[in-house]
C-alpha cells in the first residue's frame, strides 16, 4: 500500500540539493512510512516542553550529528532509536530528500525516507517526545491538493504540521503524487 518501490525508484532517479553552510548544524530525519489496515500511514512526533528547539511541535524523529556518527543516515537512525526505540535493523531506508533548513534555529535537515513494521513497539523518550502521531498518507495528499500550491502548513485531524517538517512533506508529496 505505501507503493515502496515506485518511492525508492523515484527517489533514485534524482539528485538531492544539498546545503553546505558551516553556520548551520548538520541533522537528520526519518521520514517513516508503515502500512496499518491496508492503507500507508507517516510517523510524526511531538517534541516535549522541556526539549531546546522546537518545543511542542510536530516533527519527524531524529537530531543534530554528534561526532560519533559515521554519517547523517546514522544521525537519523540512532536518534530514531534514542527518541522512539526504533531498532535501525527494522527501518528499510528508500532514499532520501533535498535539505532543508530552518531559519531561527540554525538546522540544515538531511531527510531520508524508510519503511517501518507495524505494528511496532515504540519506546518513547519522553524528555524528548511527548506523542507520536500516525497519520494517513492519503489525508495528506487531499489536504495538500486543497491547499494553494506554496502550501507552508497542513492542518489534519487536530494537528497543524508547518515549517521543516511541513516543508520536508510538501516535497515528498510533490514527487509522489504528481498529477
Amino acid at each position: 500500500m505505501c507503493g515502496e518501490t515506485r518511492i525508492a525508484e523515484i527517489l533514485a532517479s534524482r539528485e538531492c540539493r544539498r546545503i553546505r553552510d558551516e553556520r548551520l548544524a548538520p541533522s537528520a530525519v526519518l521520514f517513516l512510512l508503515f502500512e496499518r489496515e491496508g492503507e500507508c500511514y507517516v510517523l510524526f512526533t511531538r517534541r516535549s516542553d522541556t526539549v531546546v528547539h522546537h518545543r511542542g511541535e510536530i516533527s519527524f524523529p531524529g537530531g543534530t550529528i554528534d561526532s560519533d556518527d559515521s554519517d547523517l543516515l546514522h544521525t537519523a537512525l540512532r536518534e530514531g532509536a534514542e527518541e522512539i526505540g526504533l531498532d535501525p535493523r527494522d527501518v528499510t531506508i528508500l532514499g532520501r530528500l533535498d535539505d532543508v533548513f530552518t531559519v531561527t534555529t540554525g538546522f540544515i535537515i538531511t531527510p531520508y525516507v524508510g519503511v517501518i513494521p507495524y505494528p511496532y513497539e515504540f519506546q518513547i523518550n519522553e524528555d524528548e517526545i511527548s506523542e507520536l502521531i500516525f497519520l494517513p498518507l492519503r489525508a495528506l495528499a487531499e489536504e495538500y491538493r486543497v491547499e494553494a500550491s506554496e502550501v507552508t502548513h497542513f492542518h489534519i485531524q487536530d494537528h497543524i504540521i508547518w515549517g521543516a517538517t511541513a516543508r520536508i512533506l510538501k516535497q515528498f508529496l510533490d514527487l509522489t503524487y504528481k498529477q
